[in-house]
């Protein structure tokens, strides 16, 4: 039986407790497995960034500039045929079998490209001198034949990019809001962040031990594909445990009353919407509508930097299994940084307004991407700074972009996730489920591939082997205006979030005042 003191109740966390671990002890049942979830999903998501980038920067013929048309002929497409596909199996399939059906194939995928597709590329993709020929003939499509020749890397690269979207924003995400009160995710969200960063921590260090392992071996054998299978071995074996503390959690959480109670507050269930039908829903939903824009602007802003950035990554780090190792190091950097932003984001999430949180994020990247962006910028002029550190040119672009990266993700990771998710929870249940999909899905890979239209227009209209360094002083104040719609999407969104929980707020409470007086009555007359 819950005691008075099991109340969840934020006034009862003082001094560090209330710092650090805001939990009521009857609560961890429910919130360590939720954790245990984000972490083994952002362990995978951290590895399959890292060597989707590997592949495809340092694939025959291709380039960093490869990636702005993977992202848009490639990952948007897909992006959307899997949101249609999501609604249809919504409709047909109950909550916890969605999950296998969708988390399934994509372990099966990275498990056959590791052991299959990769040791047999040359056997299935165009040679290094066919790529060359086609694009010494066809100079506007230089960097969009890679992406064709080396069509194995490319689905690789596809499916990487949709696992965040989809297990993390879709399943993750939707499953935690349908379980968790704003009350709770208050305090549960940034924590939910901070034990999931835990997964990058030790992803970046076993991707840089996997790199380093692979290039101890004898030279007479494919490095790189050593390392691949150990990191797809890896994938496979912690998404197994997502798998098994979903289904643990289906069985000894959203069984137990204390802690989930399907049925309470939740309004008469309305009709299942078509995909036609859910995608009016969506426009007609300004509500909806502002959160899309704040994930657009932040996969049009970070996608402009990191082109430029990992583009860099490439001059300064040729070998592949070098390439691996950096962002092996970057996600350490990254793990920790978002860790112990997670720490100060919980708090905030706690004394601030939605507002002020959520702001927080559109700031942080338009300074990082502003200095970022300069460095490079006079990099490709003269650089004074670099012979007083003593390194290259391109050195330091790459460890200012790495400082940018860092911090952008670690507040994305801390603050803009948290607040993004909170935005959801005042909405029907059709909303949530439904239109959540079509933000998440649609309005990321839009994001992504916003920026993607823009690199590779630049670069098919320019021609030839053109970088996208070259191209920062359009890149740069794009990036700018984009931060700044995206700041005044936070401010109208507060707005409509903060009046909307106070409609929920006072509409329980005129629920709860019929039954006080119900109860006054039967006292009165008992003690007559």
């Amino acid at each position: 039986m819950t005691t008075k003191s099991d109340t969840p109740n934020d006034s009862v966390f003082t001094g560090l407790r209330g710092i650090f671990w805001p939990i009521h002890g009857f609560e961890l049942k429910k919130f360590l497995p939720m954790g245990i979830m984000m972490m083994c999903i952002l362990f995978n998501y951290t590895i399959l960034r890292d060597t989707k980038d590997t592949l495809m920067v340092n694939a025959p013929g291709g380039g960093a500039e490869c990636l702005s048309f993977l992202k848009l002929y490639g990952v948007t497409p897909a992006a959307i045929l899997f949101m249609i596909l999501f609604i249809k199996l919504a409709n047909v399939f109950s909550r916890e079998r969605l999950f296998y059906v969708i988390i399934a194939p994509f372990l099966v995928f990275f498990g056959a490209f590791a052991f299959f597709f990769y040791p047999n590329k040359e056997a299935l993709h165009m040679s290094m001198d066919s790529i060359q020929a086609a694009q010494a003939s066809l100079p506007n499509l230089h960097w969009l034949i890679p992406v064709v020749g080396n069509w194995s890397f490319s689905i690789f690269y596809i499916l990487s990019e949709l696992w965040g979207s989809v297990v993390l924003s879709m399943l993750f995400w939707q499953f935690a809001n349908e379980i968790t009160k704003i009350t709770e995710a208050k305090r549960f969200y940034g924590l939910f962040g901070m034990i999931g960063n835990i997964g990058l921590l030790l992803s970046g260090p076993l991707i840089i031990f996997s790199a380093k392992y692979a290039k101890s071996l004898p030279k007479d054998i494919d490095s790189f594909g050593v390392n691949l299978k150990m990191l797809m071995g890896s994938v496979i074996l912690s998404g197994a445990i997502a798998i098994f503390t979903y289904w643990w959690m289906n069985r000894n959480v959203l069984t137990d009353p204390a802690l989930y109670q399907p049925g309470q507050g939740k309004k008469k269930e309305k009709a299942k919407l078509s995909v036609i039908e859910s995608f009016r829903y969506i426009l007609k939903n300004p509500y909806l509508g502002l959160i899309a824009i704040l994930v657009l602007s932040y996969g049009v802003a970070i996608n402009l930097v990191e082109g430029v950035w990992k583009g860099q990554i490439k001059i300064a780090f040729p070998d592949m299994n070098d390439y691996n190792m950096f962002m092996g190091q970057f996600s350490t950097w990254t793990g920790a940084i978002t860790i112990f932003l997670m720490v100060v984001g919980n708090n905030i999430l706690r004394k601030l307004s939605w507002t002020k949180a959520a702001i927080l994020t559109p700031i942080m990247v338009l300074v990082t991407s502003s200095i970022f962006f300069w460095v490079v910028w006079n990099g490709t002029k003269s650089t004074p700074f670099a012979p007083l550190m003593g390194v290259t040119v391109v050195l330091v672009a790459v460890i200012v972009g790495q400082v940018q990266n860092v911090l952008s993700k670690g507040t994305k990771y801390s603050l803009f996730d948290s607040t993004k998710q909170m935005a959801y929870i005042p909405l029907d249940q059709e909303a949530k489920v439904k239109g959540q999909a079509a933000v998440e899905v649609i309005g990321g890979r839009a994001g992504k591939s916003g920026g993607a239209f823009v690199q590779s227009t630049l670069l098919a209209v320019i021609g030839g082997s053109v970088s996208l360094a070259s191209l920062t002083y359009i890149l740069g104040p794009l990036v700018i205006l984009i931060c700044a719609i995206w700041a005044l999407s936070v401010l109208r969104l507060g707005r409509r979030f903060t009046a909307l929980t106070e409609e929920k707020a006072a509409a329980k409470e005129e629920a709860v005042k019929p039954a006080t007086g119900e109860l006054a009555t039967e006292s009165s007359k008992a003690s007559s």
